[in-house]
């Protein structure tokens, strides 16, 4: 399998962008703004288009687009994070200037570009170019080297916001900027698994580290762990498998993990199941 430079390529993209989303996921499923990933995986695709329909590099769409969303959500929501009604009303709005983009899109180049709708919605992991894999893990390693930087205050403020911001903590600053971060993470992923699917790699693979350990460290490292063994994982079914896209075996095998880490979560938490024999003993113990 790794004699084919796609394959190569695709997990040199795919092993840097998981790493991310696994490390800034953990963050997200810790304060609770999974909803905001979700709509800024929406954002994504409205600025894929805006760029697709104006003629300019997919990527600047996505980065501008995501990013920007991002601190608007920081700013609109009046707190550290956003709230359900602000993220609401603006993915309504975003999805609304989806349709235009997508309408003048259409008119503009639908022959030329027929396969690009398809591949900003669900990714092309497999069709990334070794140009294109190098930047997206440099920019990976950039966006992880600014989580790091910021997550000592960022994980006082998760969590409790109000003593946080007594010890001086920047709280209004850092609720914006760590959603620019959320932002240019989901323009990252949807290069690889398409901007409907990026919220899957954001999230399962942290929301199963957040079950498995409560120690913020580990939690963050297994995060990581977990989000770079679905997609590699993910692209070795999809190869032995020609017929599964690589979207799918990678989001498949992240949504097994969360489920596999929620069984055994409750295998650790079931209470055991009383020993009529030893409870015989202790009261025969006890008479005498």
């Amino acid at each position: 399998m790794l004699s084919h430079p796609f394959i190569r390529t695709a997990l040199v993209a795919g092993t840097s962008v998981a790493a991310l989303s696994g490390i800034i996921g953990w963050f997200v499923v810790l304060r609770g703004q999974v909803f905001a990933g979700d709509a800024l995986s929406h954002v994504a695709y409205t600025g894929a288009l805006a760029a697709l329909a104006s003629g300019v590099d997919l990527r600047l769409g996505l980065f501008v687009a995501t990013a920007g969303a991002g601190v608007a959500l920081g700013l609109l929501g009046g707190r550290a994070s956003a709230d359900d009604v602000v993220i609401g009303t603006g993915l309504a709005w975003v999805l609304g200037l989806g349709v235009l983009f997508l309408t003048l899109f259409t008119k503009r180049a639908a022959t030329a570009h027929g396969n690009a709708n398809v591949a900003v919605l669900f990714g092309s992991i497999f069709g990334i170019n070794p140009t294109a894999a190098v930047t997206a893990a440099l920019l990976a390693a950039g966006l992880i080297v600014a989580v790091l930087v910021i997550a000592r205050p960022l994980l006082f403020t998760s969590i409790d916001p109000a003593v946080a911001a007594a010890g001086g903590v920047p709280v209004r600053l850092l609720g914006p900027l760590f959603l620019a971060l959320v932002g240019a993470t989901t323009a990252e992923t949807s290069q690889i698994v398409g901007a409907l699917l990026g919220l899957g790699l954001l999230a399962a693979p942290a929301a199963a580290a957040v079950r498995l350990t409560d120690r913020p460290w580990p939690g963050i490292a297994l995060s990581a762990l977990l989000a770079v063994a679905a997609v590699w994982a993910g692209i070795t079914l999809a190869y032995a498998v020609p017929t599964f896209p690589p979207s799918f075996t990678i989001m498949a095998v992240a949504a097994a993990e969360y489920l596999l880490a929620v069984a055994l979560g409750q295998c650790r938490t079931a209470p055991r199941k009383p020993d009529p024999g030893r409870a015989v003993g202790r009261a025969t113990a006890s008479r005498r």
